[in-house]
């Protein structure tokens, strides 16, 4: 009977020291998109991406100019000079698929070595809130189905304020700002 009645105690003081920890959640995604150092890694990919599309649209450029001049004249042309161009549109489109697959490779990584070092400062700003606050697990709302919010804390106010983050920044307002930059370069 003293087993079972102790037993009873500890699994009461168990649920009773769980009820009393402290869970915390943060909108990692919204720290880490509205940063001031995002809009620097911004503008450099943007950038690159540019560069790359151009340098790409220029490939594509040279390969429909040679390939309209070659329906225009491979019927006067000899043997050898058709084989000739033809080998000549095949390099070319070659280069184009090549250059396709190693930009998307350096792209994607630019982007992560850029994003790497903002991760990092939004990690370490959420992991000190969490430590300040005593709070034993702090749950990204984007890898949760469910977050109870009356049972756990929102941190993203506070890493918000941590990381520089203006109050009046939203996602709403970095999309609306990202679509007239992007507007803005069309013309």
């Amino acid at each position: 009977m003293k087993k079972i009645v102790l037993f009873a105690a500890m699994a009461f003081v168990s649920v009773t020291g769980f009820a009393q920890n402290k869970f915390a959640h943060v909108n990692f995604n919204e720290l880490v998109y509205l940063m001031p150092e995002m809009d620097a890694a911004r503008e450099t990919m943007n950038a690159s991406q540019k560069e790359a599309s151009d340098t790409y649209q220029a490939m594509v450029d040279e390969f429909q100019s040679k390939y309209q001049q070659y329906q225009q004249k491979a019927s006067t042309w000899t043997q050898a000079i058709r084989e000739s161009k033809e080998k000549e549109l095949t390099e070319i489109n070659q280069r184009i698929e090549e250059f396709n697959q190693s930009i998307q490779q350096e792209l994607a990584a630019q982007q992560q070595e850029l994003l790497a070092p903002i991760q990092q400062k939004a990690q370490e700003a959420v992991q000190k809130l969490a430590k300040e606050g005593g709070y034993i697990y702090v749950m990204d709302v984007a890898t949760f189905l469910y977050v109870d919010e009356a049972q756990s804390v929102d941190l993203t106010p506070a890493a918000r304020r941590a990381l520089g983050i203006p109050e009046s920044r939203t996602l709403e307002s970095l999309q609306a700002e990202l679509a007239a930059q992007q507007q803005q370069a069309q013309q």
